[in-house]
């Protein structure tokens, strides 16, 4: 039975995840649009990888369920990379709670159930939720609400959240505060799951991003960083390669900050 790579969100992270760990292994790529799917399933394929392309809407619990379900009719289901979400700038609060913080507990949910022992899996948050100030009641409500009810809390409404980039802010901490509470169900398949934080990377994401209203801010962070420089859909793809990798094998329910040192500076 071959092995099963599934990636979620076909964009710059994406495929740079299926060029670095996808030779030898069934690719499931899956996104919401079906053109920027095709583009990258094509350009994929021209360069020799063996890809299955799937429609999924990760804000629906049944949608993802069909995408775990497609998984597992391809073979065994030993890893999953999970990149898809919006940013500020692309989406209102309430779409990226629903996209990028409730997407995210039905990809964990789902594949929790499919993943293969021994099999790993990493979920992209951001750097930005490493800057994030909440309650520790909240994080633990974030961390522990069942994925149906998590956009209920009272702290997720618009009123609340005010703006998209508080919402963006507070969905990534939860990305993080799920993948280390999901470790323990993954733990039980002999499964390991982890996030990766990135910083600004060069995908069309980034670049709108930096057009947008905090692109003077990112640049500043940027140039005041350690290295200087932005980030690349590489540096990512080399993060989740070490974390599902055979080296990363004591390493679970942990997040890795790829994002140049720029919270380190801020902090420091």
């Amino acid at each position: 039975m071959q092995d099963v790579l599934v990636i979620t969100g076909s964009g710059g992270m994406g495929s740079a995840v299926a060029r670095r760990i996808g030779v030898g292994r069934a690719i499931l790529l899956a996104d919401v649009d079906p053109s920027t799917l095709t583009a990258s399933a094509d350009a994929l394929r021209a360069e020799g990888l063996e890809v299955t392309t799937h429609i999924v809407d990760v804000s629906q619990a049944d949608s993802v369920a069909g995408l775990a379900e497609a998984a597992a009719a391809l073979g065994r289901v030993a890893c999953l990379v999970h990149t898809a979400g919006l940013s500020p700038v692309q989406a209102s609060p309430a779409d990226i709670v629903r996209v990028d913080l409730v997407g995210t507990a039905h990809i964990l949910d789902a594949f929790g159930r499919r993943i293969a022992p021994g099999g790993s899996g990493v979920c992209v948050a951001s750097m930005a939720g490493s800057m994030a100030s909440l309650a520790p009641d909240l994080e633990r409500r974030l961390a522990t609400t069942p994925a149906d009810e998590l956009a209920d809390l009272p702290e997720l409404s618009g009123a609340a959240l005010g703006d998209a980039a508080t919402a963006y802010v507070t969905a990534k901490r939860a990305n993080q505060l799920r993948v280390r509470a999901a470790a323990v169900d993954w733990g039980t398949r002999d499964a390991r799951v982890n996030s990766v934080s990135p910083g600004v990377i060069a995908t069309p994401m980034g670049e709108a991003e930096l057009s947008g209203p905090t692109g003077d801010v990112m640049r500043q962070m940027i140039t005041g960083s350690p290295t200087g420089r932005i980030g690349s859909p590489h540096d990512i793809a080399a993060a989740v390669a070490f974390l599902v990798g055979p080296d990363a094998g004591f390493i679970t329910g942990a997040d890795l900050l790829v994002d140049g040192g720029v919270v380190a500076a801020i902090h420091a």
